[in-house]
């Protein structure tokens, strides 16, 4: 595994009640590094943080990894099996995690 998922990985079983669940692939393609995570349900919260404050820090810090090693990386938080966490688009229609903080301003 690479650095820039170790860090990753590094600081979330940091943030979370369930380290052992925390899972991250990293996968390499012409648009740069695309970081995946998984955890477990109960950790979302921890690791979306207040109006996606926390997630939005470690895309930041992963960009200052990523500019340092001239590669633009990024994170994907995958939403967990069985979340009924309610998440609506303009249309009224339920909303993807993705949708949810990509929405995120940085």
């Amino acid at each position: 595994m690479e650095r820039d998922a170790q860090f990753v990985e590094e600081v979330v079983k940091m943030l979370v009640d369930n380290p052992n669940d925390v899972k991250v692939d990293r996968k390499v393609d012409e648009m740069g590094v695309l970081i995946t995570l998984d955890v477990h349900p109960d950790d979302m919260g921890m690791v979306i943080g207040r109006e996606g404050s926390t997630a939005k820090a470690l895309r930041t810090l992963l960009r200052v990894v990523g500019a340092r090693n001239n590669a633009r990386v990024n994170l994907k938080i995958n939403e967990p099996e069985g979340s009924d966490r309610p998440r609506r688009n303009a249309e009224g229609e339920k909303k993807t995690l993705d949708e949810v903080v990509g929405d995120i301003q940085i």
